[in-house]
């Protein structure tokens, strides 16, 4: 991997207006070159990010937020000219999180992006976009999301192997994600997908009301979670099914607090919308 490390992060309009323009694919292979650069952590920011999330005022990072650091790189890695899937239209599949040491006493960190791993799936292809976070002592945080991209055609198998439903899990509370909760989350997070935003602008790629960001769900449902998991050595991973649509109530299931468990997020009628475990660091 070749390393490319920016001064600052970027600004994010200008890039806005790559990924609106950018609506073919051009390609079937992923560029070599990763995005580095330090990151100041500035509290207001974080203050605004747990009022959006759920999560309660601590000393410790909401496990979710090295993501929204590292929003601005992921922008500007996924509407370069060499990548050759347009940013709109990519599904976010799943989410793993791996958290090293506890992620208190943060002010700054290095932030890192690359795309790799190019792998057939029966929709098209995915990739996972891995982001790393380390402080003065090394790794501290790492992510990795996998994407679909429609319609690539590539040699191979498609190997699906998707979580199976937890079964030992009990109700742990119930929530609303109220119809302005993708404008909310995107004013902290950056992440002004159409999609999230209105009604209006969700039906320009066709689905018929705004959905929920998938990393909201995740980050509220780690906040529901607070102490019923470690602070370190953890890995969270999380399978996006359907969609939340806004606005609606989800249920929360999971297991007994603990180094390894799992959890289920339910909207009405029983719809599926996550499911995910948690363990300790292989």
């Amino acid at each position: 991997m070749d390393w490319h490390t920016l001064g600052s992060t970027p600004f994010l309009p200008p890039l806005y207006w790559r990924a609106a323009l950018k609506r073919k694919i051009t390609g079937s292979t992923l560029p070599e070159q990763g995005l580095r650069c330090r990151v100041r952590i500035n509290p207001n920011d974080v203050a605004a990010y747990r009022k959006v999330c759920g999560f309660a005022d601590s000393p410790i990072l909401p496990a979710t937020y090295p993501h929204i650091l590292a929003f601005g790189l992921q922008m500007q890695l996924l509407t370069a000219k060499d990548f050759p899937f347009p940013l709109l239209g990519l599904v976010h599949l799943s989410n793993r999180i791996r958290i090293h040491r506890p992620l208190g006493g943060v002010s700054e960190l290095t932030i890192g992006v690359q795309a790799c791993n190019l792998q057939p799936h029966s929709k098209g292809a995915t990739f996972d976009l891995l982001t790393t976070a380390e402080d003065s002592l090394g790794l501290l945080w790492e992510a990795e999301s996998r994407m679909l991209c429609r319609g690539v055609k590539l040699e191979g198998e498609a190997l699906d192997n998707p979580l199976p439903t937890p079964t030992q899990v009990s109700e742990l509370t119930r929530w609303k994600a109220p119809a302005d909760i993708g404008r909310r989350y995107a004013r902290v997070s950056g992440d002004y997908n159409p999609i999230h935003l209105s009604a209006l602008t969700a039906k320009l790629f066709g689905f018929p009301q705004a959905i929920a960001h998938g990393l909201w769900n995740k980050a509220h449902t780690l906040a529901a979670l607070g102490e019923h998991l470690p602070a370190a050595n953890i890995e969270l991973h999380v399978e996006f099914n359907k969609p939340v649509r806004l606005p609606s109530e989800v249920t929360l299931y999971c297991s007994a607090p603990g180094s390894s468990g799992e959890l289920l997020l339910k909207g009405t009628g029983d719809l599926q919308h996550m499911v995910g475990k948690w363990q300790p660091i292989a």
